[in-house]
């Protein structure tokens, strides 16, 4: 109803838009009111108007048309269209089908449909975008731009595709959207169920493509208006170039440069310059290639790793980028006070001393700066172009000054191009313990910087083009200028000079050495060990000297080393901020808010101004600096490496539009990033390593409830795949078997006491899945199927069990588990034992039930399964006690959030012990069972095991409190007691296999092994000595041997006395019956015990009693009891009589395995 008004108030305010009209019909009128209007003629006859199309009318109406007629009322608002009875046609006739109205005549193409109604529906609704658009009632208009939804909950859809009557959407960029984009909403298709489900039946809920979160679309629209006014994004000449720029040229390019050319010689420090050029190039190359693979938001590199690497990595680097940042504003910061306090010291005028004025200037500084931060991206961005012009025109100030050699600046070391000046200094000339890679180590980080464009990826117009483009000519740009610096530095100018105007020679010297001689002066005394100040190896301000005009280079270093800091000063808040929305590190939240259209992280900004303030305030740098370039290299690193790791994966999602990347060239720049961090400084290398592992550590550990499609995920894939392809390829050996079970648990958290005693045996050794027959109405399952998967591994995964879970849906549990038995599992990784829960209300139940639990044994058997049958005295169920506490906390973050564990004591099954998980279909549940469901989808998560919600006071009966101490005993620590194993016969081993599995494990390793076997009584000491012998050559350890003399004695009369009368009722006396009524009773009824047959099996019989007797008297204080199964022939031991031996062999003992190998060797004694 709200759709209609809001679509009425829409119309109203845009009017028809071009190409529409206004339906014709039953305008005003709603519906879906229970008033009789005849829907059919609507919009048709009833206003003279014709049914049938005309050649002009393109747009249709597909209206759902359900019939009212023996479905359970519903509420209004679903009620369909066609409930009034459609004119000419009868209920029966409409129901299931399509009704096809045309709605927008407009001039265009013709389109052949069925002649139908009028505008029951569509009365009110504009079309725009050419019709192609699928729209719902609860569209809505936002900003100015239409948005439309596909709706999967109203039964009416709009449309238009190719001009034909169909609902699938043609392709579009909205319905790839993530939820709430920034660039428009998303749409949703059109789910598989809803175009190819029976139409009378309601469509699917879930309309969400694979892995992709979201809430539904209308909530979307409603929520969500994204406001494009205001937000400033920047192109990649502003956004990328001029940042990247900024910071590499830093306050080196001024203060350094001529130094390095001192020490290392022109050829050398082109050598650096290239080498360190190499690295970031390399590394600009890796971002591009991330950058243009997929849509880039905020966080820079932080988000590219994260994306890439997955969380664990992303965090660990996040974290020590952003903090590497705001530690690199202070040090920036302090370079540009240190210029200040120079000129300063020049003029006589220090305000306290030089360490105090630093401070000083450095905090009133670095408060501008932030002032200048928290202004907005737009101040800021003006600010940086304010500075490139200030850094271009000192750098073309020290070109042009070369050109002038003055004779004042000669005697400094001046002398304007020459030969003889470039020729000396070609070669390197280390001084005072300095070596190549310390000359290096530090140029290096005047490379860094190169991501200061990709840092603001949430700030840009078009992050795939710009990030490329604005960062590798960045690179080329910078490194032309070093380079051309470097040489025209070195050949302008000596290494030594006395800054004395007197050295000039006036007469001619014969043997001049050194360049500055032959150009007449005489700085031998430099050599000599006298204290210069001048020349490239002495005075660190040469270019202020050489250039045309001294004070643009101060203006220069200010500029440099202010862009620097500023830039980090964005950086580092905008990286934290999208660390935070990430939530990976769960105390940093509030840091995750933004203010303003711009969403600037103000909190950020403040905490990154009060680092950077801490450290300008220490002003001790030469120890951090260090430490800040080697995490800067650790994120080039692992950038480098993401690029590597994605190419390897060869995931199909790894589709970068930047395409001048190669895989091994990034391995091959990360390899060198991390030899560059040694290089730099060894024992910050160290460290850095040591905190990116804790964080990583940290962060694997706390396991964020993120899923990005990682190239780890993807790799691990690989991996997997490949090895079980290999595996495949290679015959399985006896001393490599495994138990690899198929468990009948149905919904695992059902049964965990199954779960956890098969876990102790498979877990780091085998196989194991949960399987779980769904039965039932087939569509009504086919939807529980698919959410039941991933809230159940899940489940498990939660649960610490190495275990995955296997639904199917089938008509019977015979038939689910001769599915799982034939198809579950992937090459050499298949089940070889089913194992089953005892079926403890055998008698009380169906028969038929029975019938079809044996004919799982058998079916198991025919498929050369091992059999485990395992049986608790309290059972083993216990569904009916979870009520609908038992929730997945990370259920409520997924879509299928009402999705709810459901009750198994609906019905008299609820008792049954194997996996019969039969599920009511939705039109079964009571209306309770409905409400529970909806409660279900809002409680928070619980501990697995609790009273019912409904009476949390009144405790639980007796037999349930057991049933429920029963079901987590397999989880405790098992005390020192005893393992039994009662080997009666051999079936290749698997008995004596699973409980040897079981006391390797932590929680069993105290328990000890005694073997039960058979043997006559004459020859007890024979077998007991044989059978050591053979557990001793398996290298199985046991305490104790005993040999059973008396296993065939009779048993006592009560117990015989008490098995006949468990039977009686499911006998079938054909001796007191005529033979037609005997041999029809026992068609029909195939599990009954015939007399003949009790009669043939009667020492059978007898034994199973005898044994009970047996392990009662010896086993009755074991932990847990393993025994041989007894195995019944097909088709000659009815299931009554299979199920009451089974009954009569493991009733009142301690929790017992029945296990039954397949006969072929488990275990072996050769090497």
């Amino acid at each position: 109803m709200e759709g209609k008004q809001q679509q009425k108030q829409q119309q109203q305010q845009l009017g028809p838009g071009p190409g529409e009209l206004k339906v014709p019909g039953a305008v005003g009128e709603d519906p879906r009111c229970e008033e009789g209007k005849d829907a059919g003629t609507a919009g048709g006859d009833a206003l003279g108007r014709p049914l049938g199309p005309t050649p002009s009318q393109s747009r249709f109406q597909v209206d759902l048309v359900a019939e009212a007629a023996g479905r359970p009322a519903e509420p209004e608002p679903r009620r369909a269209s066609g409930e009034g009875g459609a004119a000419g046609k009868g209920g029966e006739e409409a129901k299931g089908r399509f009704r096809v109205n045309f709605v927008d005549p407009s001039a265009g193409d013709e389109s052949p449909g069925e002649p139908g109604g009028g505008s029951s529906e569509g009365a009110n609704v504009s079309f725009q975008n050419g019709g192609d658009t699928v729209l719902s009632e609860g569209s809505l208009h936002s900003g100015g731009h239409h948005h439309y939804y596909y709706d999967t909950h109203t039964n009416t859809y709009y449309l238009r595709t190719f001009g034909h009557n169909t609902m699938d959407a043609v392709p579009r960029i909205d319905h790839y959207r993530h939820t709430a984009a920034d660039l428009g909403e998303k749409l949703i298709r059109p789910s598989l169920a809803e175009l190819h489900d029976e139409l009378d039946k309601e469509p699917f809920e879930d309309g969400y493509a694979n892995g992709e979160e979201g809430t539904p679309a209308g909530e979307a629209a409603a929520t969500y208006t994204p406001d494009s006014k205001g937000v400033v994004k920047f192109g990649w000449i502003k956004g990328v170039l001029v940042r990247c720029m900024l910071n590499i040229w830093g306050v080196m390019l001024f203060i350094r440069l001529s130094w390095i050319v001192g020490q290392a010689g022109i050829g050398l420090s082109v050598v650096v310059i290239a080498m360190a050029t190499v690295v970031t190039t390399i590394t600009g190359l890796s971002t591009s290639a991330i950058a243009t693979n997929g849509f880039v938001r905020g966080g820079g590199a932080y988000y590219l790793i994260s994306r890439s690497l997955g969380p664990e990595f992303g965090g660990a680097i996040g974290l020590i980028f952003a903090f590497a940042n705001a530690v690199a504003v202070a040090m920036y910061v302090v370079g540009f006070a240190e210029t200040v306090v120079e000129l300063l010291k020049e003029n006589g005028t220090l305000m306290i001393d030089e360490m105090n004025d630093i401070r000083i200037i450095g905090a009133i500084t670095v408060v501008i700066l932030l002032g200048i931060s928290v202004a907005g991206m737009e101040w800021e961005a003006k600010a940086q172009i304010v500075l490139l012009v200030i850094l271009v025109l000192a750098i073309g100030d020290f070109v042009i000054g070369t050109f002038i050699p003055l004779d004042s600046k000669k005697a400094k070391g001046f002398f304007g191009y020459k030969a003889e000046i470039f020729m000396e200094n070609f070669g390197p000339d280390f001084r005072k313990e300095e070596t190549f890679f310390s000359v290096f180590a530090i140029f290096f980080p005047a490379a860094t910087g190169i991501l200061a464009g990709a840092n603001i990826s949430g700030d840009l117009a078009d992050p795939q083009s710009a990030i490329p483009k604005g960062t590798l000519l960045a690179i080329l740009i910078t490194t032309l200028v070093y380079m051309g610096i470097a040489v025209s530095v070195g050949s302008c100018v000596v290494r030594d000079a006395t800054g004395n105007v007197n050295n000039t020679i006036i007469t001619e010297l014969t043997n001049c050495t050194t360049a500055a001689c032959k150009l007449n002066y005489d700085f031998s005394s430099c050599q000599a060990g006298a204290d210069c100040h001048y020349g490239l190896m002495n005075n660190f301000q040469v270019m202020s000297m050489v250039s045309g005009f001294a004070p643009l280079i101060s203006a220069g270093i200010f500029s440099a080393t202010l862009s620097s800091a500023l830039a980090s000063l964005v950086s580092a808040p905008k990286i934290f901020q999208a660390l935070c929305k990430d939530n990976i590190y769960p105390g940093f939240q509030m840091f995750a808010k933004g203010y303003g259209k711009n969403n600037e992280p103000l909190r950020g900004y403040l905490l990154t101004f009060l680092i950077a303030l801490g450290f300008i305030l220490i002003a001790e740098l030469n120890v951090i600096a260090p430490i800040i370039s080697n995490f800067f290299l650790a994120s080039y690193a692992l950038i480098n490496f993401s690029v590597f790791h994605a190419s390897l994966a060869k995931s199909p999602g790894w589709r970068p539009a930047f395409k001048y990347y190669n895989m091994w060239i990034s391995l091959v720049g990360a390899i060198l990033c991390c030899i560059v961090m040694f290089v730099i400084n060894w024992w910050a290398a160290l460290l850095t390593y040591v905190i990116v592992l804790g964080l990583y550590i940290y962060v694997t550990y706390k396991k964020p409830d993120v899923n990005w499609g990682s190239s780890t995920q993807a790799l691990t894939y690989l991996n997997a795949l490949q090895h079980s392809i290999r595996l495949s390829g290679v015959e399985d050996h006896v001393k490599n078997f495994r138990p690899q079970c198929l468990i009948m648990t149905g919904a695992p958290n059902a049964r965990p006491a199954l779960l956890h005693l098969v876990h102790a045996f498979t877990k780091n050794v085998g196989l194991m899945i949960c399987g779980h027959v769904h039965m039932g109405p087939r569509r009504q399952a086919m939807k529980e199927l698919s959410t039941d998967l991933a809230k159940y591994q899940r489940w498990l995964i939660k649960n610490k069990m190495k275990a995955f879970y296997a639904p199917v849906h089938a008509e019977d549990l015979r038939d689910g588990g001769q599915y799982l038995m034939q198809a579950a599992g992937l090459g050499r990784m298949r089940p070889n034992t089913l194992v089953v829960g005892f079926k403890k209300n055998w008698r009380q139940g169906d028969m038929r039930d029975v019938e079809t639990y044996i004919n799982l044994f058998h079916d198991a058997f025919d498929i050369q399964y091992g059999v485990v049958v395992i049986r608790l005295k309290e059972g083993l169920d216990i569904s009916h006690l979870q009520g609908q506490e038992e929730l997945l906390s990370s259920q409520e973050k997924s879509p299928c959030s009402k999705d709810v564990i459901i009750k198994v004591d609906y019905s008299k099954k609820a008792e049954t012990d194997t996996s019969i998980a039969f599920v009511p279909s939705s039109s079964e549940r009571t209306p309770a069972l409905r409400k529970e469901e909806e409660e279900d989808g809002k409680t928070s998560t619980q501990p697995l095991l609790k009273k019912d919600s409904k009476s949390p006071s009144s405790p639980l009966n007796v037999a349930d409190q057991r049933l429920l101490d029963a079901s987590t005993q397999f989880q405790k620590k098992q005390g020192k007691s005893n393992i039994d194993v009662w080997w009666l016969f051999d079936d290749g081993g698997l008995t004596l296999l699973i409980p040897y599995l079981i006391t390797t494990k932590k929680k069993w390793k105290d328990c000890k092994i005694r073997v039960f076997i058979g043997g006559k009584i004459n020859r007890i000491d024979h077998d007991r000595r044989a059978m050591a012998t053979l557990l001793s050559k398996f290298r199985i350890d046991f305490s104790d041997i005993m040999v059973l003399g008396d296993i065939n004695t009779k048993p006592k009369k009560e117990n015989i006395a008490a098995f006949e009368e468990m039977i009686e009722p499911f006998r079938l006396h054909e001796d007191d019956k005529e033979q037609e009524v005997a041999d029809k009773m026992k068609e029909d009824e195939p599990w009954r015990i015939t007399d003949n047959e009790l009669e043939l099996y009667k020492t059978k019989t007898y034994r199973q009693i005898r044994l009970n007797e047996l392990l009662k008297e010896h086993s009755s204080t074991a932990n847990i009891i393993v025994m041989s199964l007894p195995v019944a022939r097909k088709g000659a031991v009815s299931s009554a009589l299979y199920m009451a031996w089974l009954e009569a062999l493991s009733k009142d003992l301690p929790p017992i395995l029945l296990v039954r190998g397949n006969h072929q060797s488990v275990l072996t004694f050769y090497s």
